[in-house]
């Protein structure tokens, strides 16, 4: 029997309350009566999953502040851009751990930024634990949304991701397909690797408004296919057997006119969107009110547009108002 609502799923846990990420960040995410949260992962020089947004993390801990550490900032391209700061690659897990979580966007999210330097980084099997107790906790079935960044990059530095993962997943439990796993990407390469492996999860491949998978445009140059025509019906058929469904940004599905949701329904495939977020800052310009960018827009005349449109599952960052929104 097919949902009546999507999924609503705690993006990076409950980041509009608490530093992204975070314990605390989940565990209010889970709190708040979210269907799954979602962690994104990279890796630690010595083979550690840990969960950040980036593998640079000088705008999510307080890396800058140590300065034991003074000597590690550097410059790297990764996925073919220029980053100056910190990379969890250049670390162990243990001098990770010394590290604290801090506010990405404290401009934007002050109350949050309170929170700073109280907690520590999680690796991905905290995030996993505390996931399964808490589904225990609240007597319902929650899920993970497991996020793989950069799986190209490091691959090629010599941190191949793919058996770090099935590694994690079978010492946390979640291998055996017993709790509700999804895997999503931005490169399909890993998606199909993890898929070989078989790891029973749903396969999501994340989709940009622009440019092109890096694992992509590495093996094929401009002949790469863009994520614009990956949601066109043609591309739409190459990802049939592939994967199991789409992530688009929100701003593809805002836009006049598309039938991205209806073309992938059609071909079997599911169709979630991030991030739906109610502050001034991150609305579609016609959403937003007086108050400055931190202040709440027209957030449910957006989120209505995403809705209506018959999405599967939606990140949303305030989960209260993303369960009350989108389960109405």
């Amino acid at each position: 029997m097919p949902r009546r609502s999507p999924l609503v799923i705690g993006h990076r846990g409950a980041p509009g309350y608490r530093p992204e990420h975070s314990r605390s960040s989940y565990e209010l995410a889970l709190a708040m009566g979210v269907d799954a949260v979602e962690p994104d992962i990279v890796a630690t020089k010595d083979g550690m999953l840990v969960v950040r947004h980036e593998n640079e993390i000088s705008g999510t801990t307080d890396v800058a502040d140590h300065p034991e550490f003074a000597d590690r900032k550097t410059t790297k391209r990764v996925d073919g851009q220029a980053l100056t700061g910190w990379f969890t690659e250049d670390f162990t897990w243990d001098e990770i751990a010394t590290l604290r979580t801090t506010e990405r966007i404290p401009a934007v999210r002050a109350a949050s930024a309170t929170f700073n330097g109280g907690q520590g980084v999680l690796r991905l099997t905290d995030v996993l634990d505390i996931v399964r107790d808490a589904s225990a906790e609240h007597g319902r079935e929650i899920g993970v949304v497991l996020e793989i960044k950069h799986a190209t990059y490091f691959a090629g530095i010599g941190l191949d991701l793919v058996p770090m993962i099935v590694r994690d997943l079978q010492a946390a439990g979640w291998a055996e397909g017993e709790l509700p796993l999804i895997i999503e990407a931005f490169e399909p390469t890993v998606l199909a690797q993890l898929r070989d492996r078989d790891i029973p999860a749903s396969y999501i491949y994340l989709i940009e408004a622009s440019g092109r998978p890096y694992d992509q445009l590495v093996a094929h140059g401009k002949a790469a296919a863009t994520y614009k025509a990956t949601v066109t019906p043609q591309g739409l058929d190459a990802l049939v057997g592939e994967v199991d469904g789409i992530s688009v940004n929100k701003r593809m599905l805002l836009a006049k006119g598309n039938t991205i949701v209806a073309d992938a329904h059609a071909r079997g495939l599911k169709v979630f969107t991030w991030t739906a977020r109610p502050e001034n800052s991150f609305l579609a310009a016609e959403f937003r009110g007086d108050g400055g960018k931190s202040a709440f827009g027209d957030y449910e005349s957006e989120w209505t547009v995403l809705a209506d449109s018959g999405i599967d599952g939606v990140f949303v960052d305030h989960p209260d108002l993303g369960v009350a929104f989108f389960r109405s």
